[in-house]
């Protein structure tokens, strides 16, 4: 007969394996057409007067609420649980926050060639946000790679960028970039980080209600962003952000971040390889250290760069959608590798881990 551990085991790796679902022809994340609905909302509809006064209160309100969220959703003990991988987990970090903004520095040069220099600090922004979560697990997993490590990875990044970007920011952007100011660290503590720490104390108590409506609560996720968006680019169309992005400089910034992307995909492949880890882990690191958080970024931006947050956006959500599909291949590739994965097992993962959208 079996016995429970033995149940919980097998259910926590079925709904580990089956949770990547997109298309394997079109790896787009259906998100992505909704946000992408949102800002042509806000084009032809953006929120003016006392409708942007609204929308811009309720935007404040969502944000604190999603990170009210996130911190109600991490487990204290399964982070603490991963710290035993931390050179795996140091190196995601690593080129998380230190390799991806001096990347993101370098291109600096880049203006005004190729970028004009408003672009230039959304993608700076872009590489100073944290990691993924579900899309590192997700693709981790369809590569037969160490998925708690991608886990306690992504979760860790996650957790950190709530303190180390805007910090980040302050450093590289300054004054300089937007709407960013000193004023912007004390809305980060006060929209961000007291509401994750609420989140983290009333964890006890609201837990498990959490858990059980990880559905509903997710749809919250995207509904708050979704908000966010939409009252970025309103404010962002009633300054004319479209005519300071021509149709040029939109390819140039692609073609940027294509190489941005495929420069860090080499480097998490090849810098594990060369630091002595498995395969397994270094499938982690590199889906895990390649990515940046949409779901994180878009809050952050709004707080950092208030009226300015439109562009400061633009990179971070044309990045995402081609880390998907580009991570997508890449993942479906190292499956039919031929050598069986070291690593701990995706079996392994513990019953209750917290849920998030892929779009994270």
């Amino acid at each position: 007969m079996d016995t429970h551990a033995q149940r919980r085991t097998r259910t926590a790796h079925r709904s580990t394996v089956k949770r990547p679902h997109w298309p394997s022809w079109m790896p787009i994340d259906p998100y992505i057409v909704l946000l992408l609905g949102t800002v042509g909302l806000a084009a032809l509809f953006p929120a003016r007067g006392t409708g942007a006064d609204v929308a811009s209160g309720a935007s404040t309100a969502a944000i604190a609420f999603l990170f009210f969220l996130y911190g109600a959703r991490l487990s204290t003990r399964e982070a603490l649980d991963g710290l035993r991988h931390w050179r795996l987990h140091t190196a995601v970090l690593a080129c998380t926050f230190v390799v991806f903004p001096v990347l993101g520095t370098g291109a600096r040069a880049l203006v005004p060639a190729l970028l004009t220099h408003p672009l230039y600090q959304g993608l700076l922004f872009l590489t100073l946000v944290p990691s993924t979560i579900q899309s590192s697990i997700a693709f981790t997993s369809i590569a037969r790679g160490n998925v708690p490590a991608a886990i306690c990875a992504g979760s860790f990044s996650s957790l950190a960028g709530i303190v180390l970007t805007p910090l980040l920011a302050a450093a590289l952007l300054g004054g300089s970039g937007g709407g960013f100011s000193a004023d912007s660290l004390v809305k980060i503590v006060l929209q961000l980080l007291v509401p994750f720490l609420a989140g983290q104390l009333a964890r006890r108590w609201i837990g498990a209600f959490v858990a059980r409506h990880k559905k509903v609560l997710g749809l919250v996720d995207r509904g708050s962003i979704l908000l966010v968006v939409y009252t970025a680019f309103s404010e962002g169309m009633t300054q004319g952000m479209w005519h300071q992005v021509s149709p040029a400089r939109l390819a140039a910034l692609l073609a940027v971040e294509a190489v941005l992307l495929a420069v860090m995909l080499a480097l998490t492949w090849y810098g594990g390889k060369a630091l002595g880890f498995g395969r397994a882990d270094r499938i982690a690191i590199q889906f895990a250290g390649s990515k940046k958080s949409l779901a994180s970024g878009l809050p952050m931006a709004s707080v950092l760069f208030g009226a300015h947050a439109s562009l400061a956006v633009l990179p971070l959500m044309l990045f995402h959608q081609m880390q998907l599909m580009v991570c997508a291949v890449i993942a479906k590739r190292r499956a039919r590798d031929p050598e069986e994965a070291p690593g701990i097992s995706a079996a392994h993962l513990v019953q209750g881990q917290p849920q998030h959208s892929v779009l994270r």
